[in-house]
């Protein structure tokens, strides 16, 4: 990987110079995660270049804020609370749209490289990533809502801001590293960089990584979708041989 890195900035140096203008050159360790029964997570490299087409710019340093989310989708929120000595649930807020997994990495503290209009417009922070106007119109609690749910989805590890590690090599070449939990949910999740200098964010660039189920993983997800009456037969009939097989090895085992 070394060598990768030394010839990005081999090449990113020769380039001719032009307009002061810095863009991003993105790469992955891999564009796609397998999920297969004996899953259990993935770490992702994302690493890059700044290429430029004038001399590095005097005065406030580079830094790099990477992002990796995957689909937004709603999410329901629950509070319990205790009815007739018994604890059920008593309110729920749908918030509009959550990352079922969200990530962020940077390369300093974070109030030092994204100011709160940009965080507001470019929507980079755990909390600017969900979307919950709807909700917020409609239970005044609603932000309590949102920030139970970030918490256990950070818990859940599904959640998490990572500051402070992406290095930085002579304000050209970047890298990071972004554990993925076991219990992905397949989809497209999308991978964003953002270059900013003095709180304000001078580039930006995203792409994709595709993350799917394989194998047995993925016919019995498929069936269960497009076939439940039968997937629930299929499911039957596991747990009638299960049985059956475990009673058999257990009279075997008394017998003796």
């Amino acid at each position: 990987m070394r060598i990768v890195f030394t010839l990005l900035f081999s090449l990113f140096l020769s380039l001719p110079a032009a307009h002061a203008q810095e863009e991003v050159v993105l790469g992955f360790s891999q564009n796609q995660v397998e999920i297969t029964t004996d899953f259990d997570g993935s770490e992702i490299l994302i690493f890059g270049a700044v290429k430029r087409e004038s001399p590095l710019p005097d005065g406030d340093p580079l830094h790099v804020l990477v992002t990796l989310s995957g689909p937004s989708v709603p999410a329901v929120v629950r509070r319990k609370g205790k009815r007739f000595g018994i604890w059920t649930n008593v309110d729920s807020v749908t918030v509009d749209r959550a990352p079922i997994f969200y990530a962020v990495a940077t390369s300093a503290p974070f109030e030092e490289m994204l100011s709160l209009s940009n965080d507001r417009r470019y929507r980079v922070s755990i909390e600017r990533a969900i979307l919950s106007i709807g909700a917020k119109v409609a239970h005044e609690q609603a932000q309590d809502y949102v920030e139970a749910l970030v918490r256990i989805r950070e818990n859940q590890a599904k959640y998490a801001f990572l500051e402070n590690t992406v290095q930085i090599d002579q304000q050209t070449l970047f890298r990071t590293t972004i554990q993925m939990p076991p219990d992905l949910t397949e989809g497209e999740y999308t991978a964003r960089i953002l270059l900013t200098r003095s709180g304000k964010v001078i580039a930006d660039h995203d792409s994709s990584i595709d993350v799917r189920k394989v194998g047995l993983e993925r016919f019995l997800f498929i069936l269960s979708r497009e076939q439940p009456v039968l997937y629930g037969l299929l499911a039957l009939a596991i747990a009638m041989i299960s049985g059956w097989g475990a009673s058999a090895i257990f009279r075997l085992l008394r017998n003796r």
